[in-house]
């Protein structure tokens, strides 16, 4: 989850074997040019980088010999090519490795991929033979993607939330959405770095670090933060490392890292996807989500996560117009910082241009004047007794068996666990009575009527409106592993659709010296399809999104 500001990978031993010549010729040349880079310290905080090419992603994505780059490709192109016979699985899922080896362990280290899967490549031959014989399961056969890492899978890879406690919990299940992810066909690639525990340990975190991945650094300049929780699904997608990738949310965590990377990010209505077999932290929030380089490619890796086909994407281009639209614009939401309100305008006069309605909306208050401290003690009270539940039922590998257990290993292994900030939120989640309590059920009836019925809801009825934009979120800061997150003054609504389970969506509107910053749109619960429509829309009129530069600081921003 992102918070309110505070003011040993395993690969198959004959992966590099079942390229075809011309790809490996074209490999080596490519990874000759990417400077070597460390793996992580005992502690698992990343090592220094070595100085990364001016733009890394660009020599490597030519090394998988097809006429695309991965640092720019779609699905709905990938998923051509693969019908089509131009590219196969097996050469895909390689040239993502290759990507992964020498952009995310060398050259700019990034740190988003926090294991990869050994089956990944046995899985593109299958799929090769199905699409060889007309079997293809699924639009996304052979398409490999990365599962944020407190996802259960059934490959030989542990679900840790980035935690050595959890470093042996190789459950070989998985979880329903990655069932019917893998019942589609597509590729399980590997696992995603993310803030160690969904970000929900310490008020003094640090977004994307966690100690068995390190940190976590963002594509488009290197010492910014990737925010959290989903750091490494969107720094991937951003980086090329697949095209997909799957993150989850509480409060933010698939909606910010999409805004700072540069990606499209969608949490859907809470409940669309099933959260069992999901490292948890609030029922009454937790859903996973898609994270791509578009909205299409977004809609189509939905509709595999509920194994309906179609679903969500199909009707995008036959969609109901943007001119039909009337637009909530959240003036409060938009922040005081001036390229922010620039990109937001020009966002605006898309909408504008393409002939829908707009209404200005300039002030809002919630109605639960407590709802920071309220939505604490709710996500505290279900993060003691869901993480329980859920620590009960991992192997007996396992030997935290509760958080009371978690608590005291962090404390046992300090050093590495306890190494860049504390577990303050632990302590306070440990000290709550349950979900029994009346102050919890208070706390959770409020802020649901805040932000839904008495927030979103009622924020589109007044302004008669079928859709709210805003400001996905504040300008990415320098990491500061000292202080913790220090952000700008936050913007957007993002925190309202996080709390009501209604559905969000993140688009790149732009770059501010560099950095991404999206355009959220929001709507009311279950319209996931109506936003995805319009997204798509607006995307197609934009253009495409944001391609990382490497660069080091800010100051390098020419």
């Amino acid at each position: 989850m992102q918070k309110a500001p505070q003011t040993a990978r395993k690969r198959s031993t004959t992966s590099s074997q079942l390229l075809r010549p011309c790809l490996l010729a074209s490999l080596l040349v490519a990874l000759a040019a990417c400077e070597g880079g460390e793996p992580p310290g005992e502690s698992g905080q990343a090592k220094p980088a070595a100085a990364a090419e001016a733009v890394p992603g660009q020599a490597l994505s030519s090394s998988v010999g097809i006429a695309t780059e991965l640092t720019t490709v779609t699905v709905p192109e990938l998923v051509e090519q693969l019908s089509q016979g131009t590219l196969t699985a097996a050469e895909l899922t390689q040239g993502y490795l290759a990507r992964i080896d020498h952009i995310d362990r060398s050259g700019p280290t990034l740190r988003a991929v926090i294991a990869v899967n050994p089956d990944a490549v046995n899985q593109a031959l299958a799929s090769d033979e199905r699409r060889a014989k007309g079997q293809a399961l699924g639009v996304l056969d052979g398409i490999p993607v990365l599962v944020k890492d407190n996802i259960e899978t059934a490959d030989p890879m542990p679900t840790t939330a980035g935690s050595r406690a959890l470093e042996n919990n190789i459950t070989r299940r998985d979880s329903p959405l990655v069932a019917k992810l893998r019942a589609q066909g597509a590729v399980i690639l590997g696992k995603t770095n993310l803030s160690q525990w969904a970000n929900f340990r310490s008020d003094f975190s640090v977004s994307g670090w966690s100690s068995v991945g390190g940190q976590v650094k963002n594509p488009h300049i290197l010492d910014r933060s990737p925010c959290g929780s989903s750091s490494g699904s969107g720094v991937a997608v951003a980086a090329g490392l697949a095209a997909l990738a799957i993150g989850t949310e509480t409060n933010g965590s698939i909606i910010c890292p999409s805004n700072v990377n540069g990606i499209v990010g969608f949490k859907p209505t809470l409940g669309l996807l099933s959260q069992d077999r999901i490292i948890p932290i609030s029922p009454s929030q937790d859903t996973a989500g898609p994270m791509a380089r578009s909205v299409e490619g977004a809609a189509l890796l939905l509709d595999a996560m509920l194994g309906e086909s179609g679903r969500f994407s199909s009707e995008l281009a036959t969609a109901k117009p943007i001119e039909n639209l009337t637009v909530a614009v959240m003036r409060f939401a938009q922040g005081d910082h001036p390229q922010i309100i620039e990109r937001f305008n020009a966002a605006i006069d898309i909408f504008q241009r393409a002939g829908a309605r707009v209404v200005e909306v300039n002030e809002f208050q919630p109605t639960d004047r407590n709802l920071r401290r309220h939505e604490t003690e709710v996500l505290q009270t279900e993060f003691k007794t869901s993480l329980n539940a859920y620590l009960a039922s991992t192997p007996d590998t396992v030997l935290v068996r509760n958080l009371a257990q978690l608590i005291a290993f962090n404390e046992t292994h300090a050093d590495s666990e306890l190494a860049v900030f504390g577990q303050d939120i632990f302590l306070a989640a440990q000290q709550q009575l349950g979900l029994d309590d009346p102050d919890y059920q208070q706390a959770l009836a409020a802020i649901k009527s805040a932000t839904g019925p008495s927030g979103i809801d009622q924020l589109l009825k007044d302004a008669g409106a079928d859709i709210l934009v805003a400001p996905s979120g504040p300008i990415a800061p320098p990491r500061d592993p000292i202080n913790g997150d220090v952000w700008p003054s936050w913007v957007g609504i993002g925190y309202m659709a996080a709390i009501a389970g209604y559905p969000h969506l993140s688009i790149p509107m732009g770059t501010i010296k560099g950095i991404p910053i999206g355009l959220s749109i929001i709507g009311r619960a279950h319209d996931d399809k109506k936003l995805l429509e319009v997204g798509h829309q607006w995307q197609g009129l934009y253009g495409p999104v944001p391609t990382p530069q490497y660069l080091t600081t800010a100051q390098e921003v020419p």
